[in-house]
This record gives structure tokens, C-alpha cells and sequence, in this order.
């Protein structure tokens, strides 16, 4: 019997799950199931409760009575999110490769925040980051159109990374040649007391933004300033138009997405027709 060539070997199948995880994984990660589409719109109301108890606490003093019940609700719905987060990580088959996915990131950042406000007061604000979670109603509500652009979106910035990154590198070279110009040309007497403090200028300046904290004086730091106005307007469109590029090539190769969570690690946005993850390889 011949062996396979090297790096050719069947991949090991994967390894059989307990019924019950099986079932966690689909009540969690699938909203096909009515107990899937149940839990997907609890967790969401959770989520949006949460995001106004934060909101809340910020205009409430905290010895009141308000402010005391609001504290304990916070805590508790991050007990509730903390055991949902452990919860996903027994559902897969691989909790590291779910741990470090975007939505893994996110559901981990939902719940970091309250208990980093043990040791920094101000840090339980952040859990309005719990926001992001709510990207979650797409797959939740079935709009798989919305998927669909998410993943067009998503490949034209991809395919436009290096020409953003050229970009964004001739951007930062103008905001320091400028900003040492007008170091030279304004000086401290103006506000423009150091090239950072003139970088800082040619930014705001060159984004068209003119906060007006900083101003030229002299007739050519003025005239310079006039210059980088009218460049920042035509900066602006450069990204535009490389993006808007990269989302037409995208959108010519249009692919359904379905809603289905690989069971290995609960990526999700994969074509209809597809058998296998496209992050980890797992058979769908």
C-alpha cells in the first residue's frame, strides 16, 4: 500500500464532542434553533441594558440609593456575561482559537473592564465597549445581505492595506517637513514653541479640521498655511478613492454568506457552499 506524499496526509478528524457541548455550542453560536434565536436576542437586550446602567452611573452619584442599586445590577450582569464567556470557551472545540477571534476579543474586553475597576477606579467606564458586541444582531436577525457587504467591505480594505499604508507613510512625512517649516518660519512667539507643537499645527491643519489654538502670523507662515488647506482637500480624497476602487473589484465577485459558527472555533461569515472554516479548517 503506497503512502501518501509528504504533506499530503489526511488531516486527523476531529474529535467527537460530548452531546451536551454539542448542544451548548448550538444554543450559544447558532440562531437557526428556537433556543439559539432565543438566547441571541436575551444577550443582546443584556447588552444594551448594560451599556445604559454604565451611561447611568456616570450622571448618579454613587452613595446614593440609585447609584448603590445601580453599582450591584452592573455587577451582576457582569457575572452574567463572565460565565457566558466561560460558557463559549467549553462550546468549542478549541477555546484558544475561539479566545483569540475578533468576537472572542470582544466578549473578552465586555467583561475585563469591571474587574480592572477593582484597581483603577475609572476603568469600569470601558464597559461601553460592550457596544461592539451588539455586531452580533446581524447573524442574529438572519441579515445575510448585510454579511454579505460586511465581507465585501472587509476584502477592499484588506486588498487596499498597502496602499493605505503608502498613503498614511507620504502623509506623516508632509506633517513633519511642514511642521519643521513653520517651526523655522513662525517660531516660539506664535505658538509654534517646538516641531512637535508645528506637527501638531500641520495635522489639524492638514485634515481640515482648524481648531484655532494655534495660528501663523507672519504673511508666509500664512502663506504656507493657505497652501496646506488647499492640499488637505485634495488629501482627503486620495483613501476615498482608493477604497471606493477595491470595493468595486470586490463587489464584482459578490458570494452569500451564510450565518453558520464553525464549531471549532465560532468563526462565522462563511460562504454558503463551504465546507471547511476558513480560520482554523474544521469541517463545517
Amino acid at each position: 500500500m503506497r503512502t501518501p506524499p509528504k504533506g499530503l496526509e489526511p488531516s486527523p478528524p476531529e474529535p467527537a464532542r460530548a452531546p451536551w457541548r454539542h448542544r451548548l455550542h448550538t444554543i450559544i453560536f447558532e440562531a437557526d434553533t428556537r433556543a439559539g434565536r432565543t438566547f441571541d436576542i436575551v444577550l443582546i437586550l443584556a447588552i444594551v441594558a448594560s451599556i445604559f446602567l454604565v451611561i447611568l452611573e456616570t450622571v448618579t452619584e454613587r452613595g446614593t440609593p440609585l447609584g448603590r442599586a445601580l453599582f450591584v445590577a452592573e455587577w451582576i450582569v457582569t457575572g452574567l456575561f463572565t460565565i457566558e464567556y466561560i460558557a463559549r470557551l467549553i462550546a468549542v472545540r478549541r477555546p484558544a482559537a475561539y479566545a483569540t477571534s475578533f468576537y472572542g476579543i470582544i466578549d473578552l474586553l465586555a467583561i475585563l473592564p469591571a474587574f480592572a475597576s477593582i484597581v483603577f477606579a475609572g476603568g469600569r467606564y470601558f464597559l461601553v465597549l460592550r457596544a461592539l458586541r451588539l455586531l452580533r444582531i446581524f447573524r442574529i436577525f438572519k441579515l445575510a445581505h448585510f454579511l454579505s457587504g460586511a465581507q465585501v467591505l472587509t476584502v477592499a480594505i484588506r486588498a487596499a492595506r498597502y496602499k493605505i499604508a503608502v498613503f498614511l507613510f507620504t502623509v506623516v512625512t508632509l506633517v513633519i517637513i511642514v511642521g519643521a517649516l513653520m517651526y523655522v518660519i513662525e517660531g516660539g512667539t506664535n505658538g509654534f514653541t517646538s516641531i512637535p507643537a508645528s506637527m501638531y499645527w500641520a495635522v489639524v491643519t492638514l485634515t481640515t479640521v482648524g481648531y484655532g489654538d494655534v495660528a501663523p502670523v507672519t504673511v508666509l507662515g500664512r502663506f504656507v498655511a493657505s497652501l496646506v488647506m488647499i492640499l488637505g482637500y485634495g488629501i482627503i480624497a486620495v483613501p476615498t478613492g482608493i477604497v471606493t476602487t477595491e470595493l468595486i473589484n470586490a463587489a464584482r465577485r459578490p458570494e452569500d454568506v451564510s450565518g453558520q459558527a464553525c464549531p471549532s472555533c465560532s468563526a462565522e461569515g462563511h460562504p454558503v457552499a463551504a465546507r471547511y472554516c476558513f480560520a482554523c479548517g474544521s469541517t463545517l
